[in-house]
């Protein structure tokens, strides 16, 4: 994992530098501290799968050639078989699996993201991204927190909402919860 994060930080950098986009105006960017801008670029800390959604826009490039170093060719479709998307452990809380990481100029990036339980007490912590979420239950139960909202999620379920939210999701039942979600 830690030699994958460092790739992705060099892909980053690169990319940043040929856009002539500097350290500082990317992590102004990205609303974030430098510091933790340059961590990930440096491959030294886990970059959120919504922050590399962000760097990918600003970068105008799809979310695939972060992860893969491999350039999106798919025009008309992408198929990803069960357990084969590119997995991106991006944020300690859950694991992401990119579901069309191939596909170019993609209006939205699809996950399959699993969540392990944390046990009783546990809060997780919140995050924010631009445009909008579309999340759907496939096992366990999900508590989701959004805007000072918590709201329980069981297998089928659904929920849409405005992601420049802060939200964060919990596994209740102490199960790994799993669901499908498409941000955009």
């Amino acid at each position: 994992m830690k030699e994958k994060m460092k790739e992705i930080g060099l892909r980053i950098t690169e990319l940043r530098e040929l856009s002539d986009i500097s350290i500082q105006d990317m992590a102004d960017y990205l609303k974030i501290p430098l510091e933790t801008y340059q961590e990930y670029e440096d491959g030294k800390k886990d970059i959120p799968a919504s922050i590399l959604f962000e760097i990918a826009h600003k970068m105008e490039v799809d979310m695939g050639l972060l992860l893969t170093g491999e350039e999106t060719r798919m025009h008309i479709f992408s198929v990803t078989r069960k357990g084969k998307g590119v997995e991106v452990g991006r944020r300690k809380q859950y694991q992401y699996e990119n579901l069309a990481e191939k596909f170019i100029h993609k209006k939205a990036e699809p996950f399959i993201v699993t969540v392990e339980p944390k046990g009783e007490g546990y809060k997780p912590s919140t995050n924010t991204h631009p445009g909008q979420e579309f999340n759907y239950i496939l096992e366990g139960t999900l508590k989701i927190y959004i805007h000072d909202n918590g709201i329980i999620l069981h297998e089928g379920d659904s929920i849409f909402f405005d992601s420049s939210y802060g939200h964060a999701m919990e596994a209740l039942e102490n199960k790994p919860a799993k669901f499908l979600a498409i941000v955009m």
